[in-house]
């Protein structure tokens, strides 16, 4: 049941409904809007309290079908946005990249990998300290050392950090040392463990169970919204199908699904969902484009060598390169127009010699490709070494300025397309300057502060 209070509720009105619901044995959840306060009723035998309508204050009681009703969109009609160390996770937000390994495998690993996925823009770092594993003999993760080793990654780079948990008794461990706390999808029914993981403050991401239907991953999320923790994230990451052509069947559906019944914040996991590197990147791309609030990626600094799941981890090139384009789906806008009809140009002579013509121009087109990379690199020399520089809006701006300003038989699609792979090339000589420095660098960045 939900009740819904006035615009002009006073407090006094609020704690009033409130107490009466505790009185009857029931659990009251406020949550708090811009304009009004939402009350939710959870119990059994909800309609011992059906007269909370005619209470002062209260415009009106619904009630909810749904067995998730903390979860419901019907119980908060605004989304829920998930803040920590300064980063947003929900609607109307930028979308967030979460990155790093599978599984911490050593200091130097993590740190290399966390020093990486910042500078591409990634805005969470992610490392599998405790690795529940198929096989008993496969690698289980280090333990407590990779969670202080997270949180060092953490002092060092600023960036908050995400690990899986396998055991209730080690909430207090992931409590000290990481800002978000994962619930894998071989967990997501050990109710214990969501019990315990909803009494933490720390924000939950939950998966979604390997054969979970969407009903059934949000009764795992009640379990933790019941037990007093409000910030949860939802995490598709792929379901098990008769498919074998990937790992799993990532269900993008899921995601405008979820829109209509739940408020909390959905992100999406392309490395588990498809098991295959050549088929993160695409599919992290139709992640954002459904409308997930942010991405989990595995990423790598030796793919080939890496303990747990390299095939499905990208490099760091790759990883960058995928940034680039999520990015560009985000904020670049491409002209679709036909270019009008435009004079032909004077030529005189033969084939020959209009061939001629065209051999010059691209060999002077060539000096100017040469010379605006050149100028490119220049700029990541002058830039703050931890930045991606990578100006979409300022890319935006001349793709549009090449494909309005210009006559000809190009239409501003193909102008476009001309243009974007300028800035891919550019893009890629600035990142393969980025990390030969970074090979050779040895000093690591002074401690920033834990934050926590």
């Amino acid at each position: 049941m939900i009740v819904v209070m006035r615009p002009t509720a006073t407090q006094e009105e609020v704690d009033g409904v409130r107490r009466i619901v505790e009185e009857h044995g029931l659990e009251a959840f406020l949550s708090v809007g811009e304009e009004r306060t939402v009350i939710g009723v959870v119990g059994s035998d909800v309609e011992r309290v059906s007269h909370l309508g005619t209470l002062p204050g209260v415009e009106q009681v619904i009630r909810i079908s749904s067995p998730y009703k903390l979860a419901s969109s019907q119980h908060q009609p605004e989304r829920t946005r998930v803040r920590v160390n300064g980063v947003e996770l929900g609607l109307g937000q930028e979308l967030v990249v979460m990155a790093g390994p599978c599984a911490v495998e050593s200091r130097d690993q993590l740190m290399e990998t966390a020093r990486t996925v910042k500078r591409e823009g990634a805005r969470v770092l992610r490392g599998g300290a405790f690795k529940p594993r198929t096989s008993p003999y496969s690698f289980q993760g280090l333990g407590l050392p990779a969670l202080e080793l997270l949180h060092e990654a953490h002092d060092s780079y600023g960036l908050p950090v995400i690990s899986e948990i396998v055991d209730p008794a080690d909430v207090p461990a992931f409590e000290e040392h990481v800002d978000i706390i994962q619930v894998g999808a071989r967990n997501m029914a050990n109710f214990v463990l969501l019990k315990a993981v909803g009494q933490s403050r720390r924000p939950v991401l939950l998966k979604r169970g390997l054969s979970a239907t969407i009903e059934e991953w949000l009764l795992a999320a009640e379990y933790v919204l019941s037990a007093g923790n409000p910030n949860v994230i939802l995490c598709e990451r792929g379901i098990r199908t008769f498919e074998t052509a990937t790992r799993n069947t990532l269900d993008l559906s899921a995601v405008p699904v979820l829109r209509t019944r739940t408020h909390l914040p959905i992100v999406v996991d392309p490395s588990h969902g498809t098991g295959h590197r050549a088929l993160v990147g695409p599919m992290a791309l139709a992640g954002a484009a459904v409308g997930a609030d942010g991405l989990i990626i595995e990423v790598h600094p030796d793919p080939a060598n890496a303990r747990s799941d390299g095939d499905q981890s990208l490099g760091f090139e790759d990883f960058g390169a995928l940034m680039d384009e999520l990015r560009r789906l985000q904020f670049v806008r491409s002209a679709d127009v036909d270019a009008a009809p435009a004079p032909a140009v004077a030529a005189t002579g033969g084939i020959e010699e209009v061939r001629d013509r065209i051999d010059d121009l691209d060999a002077r087109l060539a000096e100017m490709v040469q010379e605006r990379a050149a100028l490119a690199l220049e700029v990541q020399r002058r830039r703050d070494p931890d930045a991606h520089g990578h100006d979409v809006r300022r890319e935006r701006a001349l793709l549009e300025r090449a494909a309005s300003g210009t006559t000809g038989p190009m239409t501003p699609v193909e102008l476009t397309m001309i243009f974007d792979a300028l800035l891919r090339a550019s893009r890629s000589v600035q990142r393969r300057h980025t990390q030969s420095i970074s090979r050779t660098e040895e000093d690591r960045p002074a401690a920033s502060g834990s934050g926590r």
